[in-house]
C-alpha cells in the first residue's frame, strides 16, 4: 500500500453523522449558523485567544484579515518571507499591496528578523511573517519592530494550529493570525480557516467583510465577498477538534523515530524543537546536503517514489523565484530561502503512519 506525503484526519462515520443530524432538522445550512457558532466557541477555548472569525479557508481568511486591518494603500509594501505557499503571498497581492521579500533563519526556515528593518521603507504598512511547518518565528523580536517602525503584523499561522510558545497559544501574538483547517493540516474542517485576533472591534468587520458587506440592517458598506464556513464543515471541525491532541500525540510518536533514525547523519539536517514550544508534529522536512550525504533530495524523492512512497518538495522554489513573482517584482537576494528550497523534503507525516512505516522509510533513504 502507498504511503502518501500526508493523510487526513477523519472521524468514525457514525460520529460524524450524529454530528450533522441538526442540519437535517433545522435546514440551517450555512450564514453562520449554530453549529459554525459551536465550533468558533470551542476554538476560542482551545487555541486561548481572545477573539475569532471562521472562514471557508485560509487563503480568504488571510485576504480578509489584510482588508479588515486597513492596510490597503497606493504602493504599500508588506515584508513577508518567500519560503511559504503561494497563498501568503497572494493574499498580499490580491489587496493592491506589493510583497517584499525576506531571507529565513537556517535553523528553523522562519522569517530571519536581522533581516527586517533593512528592508522598511515609507511605504511599508506591515510584517506578515510565517511559522513554518509549526515552527514558532521571533515574535518578539517582530513585535519590537513593528512597534519602533508603526506597523501591523499578521501571522500565517497555517501549519501552527495548537502550537504554543511560551505557554502562549500561537494565536496570540501580532495583530492577527490565520490558521488554515485544510484537509491535510493537524486539524481540518474539510476546507476551512480562522482569523484570531485582539482587537475586538475587528469582530464585525471580518463578520462583514466574509458575508459579501452586508451589515445588520441589511445595507452594504464595502465590495466584499463570501468566505462563510458552511455548517457541515463546522460539523467536521466539531469531531476533529475532540480527537486532535490524540492526533498530535501519534504525530510525535513518528517525529520522535524520525529524529532517532535521521538526526546523527552527516548530510542530513533536521529540525530540532525549541524547549519554550509546545509543537504539534505537522511536517516532518529534511535537508540534503548532496555533497556530504551523497544524494540529493530529488533523487531521493524519486527513490522513494519508486517504493510508493510519496515526499514532497515543500516549498520549492521559494516565491520570488516563482516565474509570476520574479516577472513583477524582479530579483530579490534570499540566498538561505534558495538553499533551503533547493535541498528540502518533507517525509510522510500524518497521524496513521506507523513506526514501521518510519523505519521503511528511512531505510531507504539511509541504505
Amino acid at each position: 500500500m502507498a504511503i502518501l506525503v500526508t493523510k487526513s484526519s477523519i472521524p468514525k462515520y457514525e460520529e460524524y453523522i450524529e454530528e450533522i443530524k441538526p442540519i437535517f432538522e433545522n435546514y440551517w445550512l450555512t450564514n453562520m449558523g449554530p453549529i459554525h457558532e459551536k465550533l468558533e466557541a470551542k476554538l476560542l477555548e482551545y487555541l486561548d485567544v481572545p477573539s475569532i472569525s471562521l472562514f471557508s479557508n485560509g487563503h480568504l481568511a488571510l485576504e480578509i484579515a489584510i482588508h479588515a486591518l486597513g492596510l490597503r494603500k497606493n504602493g504599500g509594501e508588506v515584508i513577508t518571507t518567500p519560503f511559504t505557499f503561494v497563498s501568503t503571498t497572494n493574499a498580499i497581492v490580491r489587496n493592491g499591496l506589493k510583497p517584499v521579500f525576506c531571507d529565513i533563519k537556517e535553523d528553523d526556515y522562519t522569517i530571519d528578523p536581522t533581516k527586517i528593518e533593512d528592508l522598511i521603507t515609507d511605504n511599508t504598512v506591515a510584517i506578515l511573517p510565517v511559522h513554518v511547518y509549526g515552527n514558532v518565528c521571533d515574535v518578539e523580536v517582530i513585535e519590537q519592530i513593528a512597534r519602533k517602525h508603526e506597523l501591523k503584523v499578521i501571522y500565517d499561522a497555517a501549519h501552527a494550529f495548537g502550537v504554543k510558545y511560551k505557554r502562549t497559544g500561537i494565536g496570540n501574538f501580532g495583530d492577527a493570525s490565520m490558521f488554515s483547517f485544510h484537509a491535510t493540516k493537524v486539524f481540518n474542517t474539510i476546507e476551512g480557516g480562522a482569523i484570531t485576533f485582539k482587537d475586538a472591534s475587528l469582530t464585525k468587520s471580518l463578520r462583514d467583510y466574509k458575508n459579501f458587506g452586508l451589515d445588520e440592517q441589511g445595507d452594504v458598506y464595502s465590495f466584499a465577498g463570501n468566505a462563510k464556513m458552511d455548517e457541515f464543515r463546522a460539523a467536521m471541525g466539531l469531531c476533529n477538534l475532540r480527537h486532535v491532541n490524540e492526533s498530535i500525540i501519534y504525530r510525535k510518536k513518528a517525529h520522535e523515530r524520525y529524529m532517532e533514525r535521521l538526526a546523527n547523519t552527516k548530510g542530513i539536517k533536521v529540525n530540532g524543537i525549541k524547549d519554550d514550544v509546545e509543537h504539534n508534529y505537522s511536517y516532518f522536512p529534511v535537508c540534503f546536503d548532496k555533497k556530504m550525504f551523497g544524494k540529493s533530495s530529488n533523487e531521493i524523492l524519486l527513490e522513494l517514489k519508486s517504493k510508493d512512497i510519496f515526499a514532497r518538495r515543500y516549498f520549492y522554489p521559494p516565491i520570488n523565484e516563482m516565474r509570476i513573482f520574479r516577472k513583477q517584482y524582479g530579483e530579490a537576494d534570499t540566498p538561505v530561502a534558495h538553499n533551503v528550497s533547493s535541498n528540502i523534503l518533507c517525509l510522510p507525516m500524518f497521524e496513521g503512519l506507523s513506526i514501521c512505516d518510519v523505519d521503511k522509510i528511512c531505510d531507504i533513504i539511509l541504505k
